[in-house]
């Protein structure tokens, strides 16, 4: 059980000022202003993330710095003449860094390389909640959660941050003023100091399910994602390309080209697939790779993907939808005339795999009605 009365009190003077403001509202007249919270959390044995939520100036984050002084996430200093990936802790290697920072959503390795004071507000956000669970690995608490960004950001964020606590089985307590977080984040309890009362909700909510519809578009609205792509801005105009929508709003990006094999007629590969940033952390990505790959598949290709991202690798190697037929590797392949036009290869050395969908096709008239639209 975490317990406290705690007691904040600061000395008021007098002022003439003050004097007006007691007399115009009747205010009882005194030289210091006290305010006592009394918490008794019995916390459940088991549990990975908590929430403390109410309006301001109910205490929250009084009463969370006084339950765990230690554990409270204060301001990172970043050196803004190094890029990110040097304020993590000297002992973590790169590999532990790179998922960590792909885990919450932060997965764009050319952004990796820059400096903190260069981020969007989104992208601060997440990076600032990958060191601290780096650096706080038993318990995190984190004051004011989501207030700096917008609220899908927030929504997205937490969800992605949630799944990281849960995967490295850390602790971690946000502290916010939001409501509109509770089933994004899916905490295992929550506390309302404003009412007092906890509430033990492990295993009691869901994550808001994301609706997507997928179209085929014009190769044109890769300009929308491009410079979000983390290896090669630029895209082949022979490209079939589709995008996702939730409410209308575009959020992620798949394009494919035909495979020219020398003993294989029917191999489709996968050419951009992008999510914006806002939207990553969920899997969207890669929803969006397994749907256009189902596409293909239902209209009697093979599919194949090639890729350096070490996260993509990682949920690919793990999914029964995706076979490696090429294991990471860092082999020299000759440079097609595309490769030094950089409309597709890229560096010819760079970390990567190589794998095949094997996973469900749509039927075939829902296949070529998509493809074709």
């Amino acid at each position: 059980m975490s317990s406290a009365c705690i007691i904040r009190q600061s000395n008021i003077e007098r002022t003439s000022r003050v004097m007006q403001v007691e007399g115009m509202f009747d205010i009882p007249v005194s030289s210091k202003s006290v305010e006592k919270w009394s918490v008794d959390l019995e916390l459940p044995n088991e549990w990975n993330i908590g929430l403390i939520v109410g309006p301001s100036g109910s205490g929250k984050t009084t009463i969370a710095k006084e339950l765990w002084p230690s554990s409270f996430a204060s301001s990172w200093n970043w050196d803004n003449a190094k890029s990110i990936l040097d304020g993590f802790p000297s002992q973590m290697s790169i590999k532990e860094i790179v998922q960590l920072l792909s885990s919450v959503g932060f997965s764009s390795p050319p952004s990796w390389l820059r400096p903190f004071s260069v981020l969007s507000n989104g992208e601060q956000f997440r990076v600032n909640m990958a060191r601290t669970l780096a650096e706080l690995s038993e318990l995190a608490v984190v004051d004011e959660f989501t207030s700096v960004v917008d609220r899908n950001v927030a929504k997205i964020g937490s969800s992605a941050i949630a799944k990281t606590v849960r995967r490295r089985n850390q602790k971690f307590i946000a502290v916010s003023c939001h409501f509109d977080i509770i089933d994004w984040l899916e905490p295992d309890w929550i506390y309302q100091p404003h009412t007092n009362n906890l509430k033990v909700t492990r295993g009691l909510l869901q994550r808001p399910k994301i609706n997507l519809e997928i179209k085929r578009v014009h190769h044109t609205a890769w300009q929308i994602f491009r410079k979000h792509h983390y290896l090669n801005t630029s895209i082949n105009r022979a490209a079939v390309c589709f995008v996702a929508f939730e409410h209308d709003i575009p959020v992620a990006f798949s394009s494919v080209l035909h495979f020219p094999h020398s003993t294989s007629k029917i191999i489709k590969r996968e050419h951009r697939t992008v999510c914006l940033p806002d939207y990553q952390g969920i899997g969207i990505g890669n929803v969006m790779s397994d749907y256009v790959a189902s596409i293909c598949r239902g209209l009697g290709f093979r599919f194949q993907s090639q890729t350096s991202h070490p996260a993509m690798i990682q949920s690919r190697n793990k999914s029964s939808d995706w076979a490696m037929i090429a294991k990471p590797n860092r082999k020299t392949k000759k440079m097609s005339s595309d490769m030094r036009n950089g409309t597709t290869g890229g560096p010819t050395k760079r970390y990567r795999a190589t794998f095949e969908y094997v996973g469900n096709a749509l039927s075939k008239e829902i296949a070529q009605s998509l493809w074709n639209s």
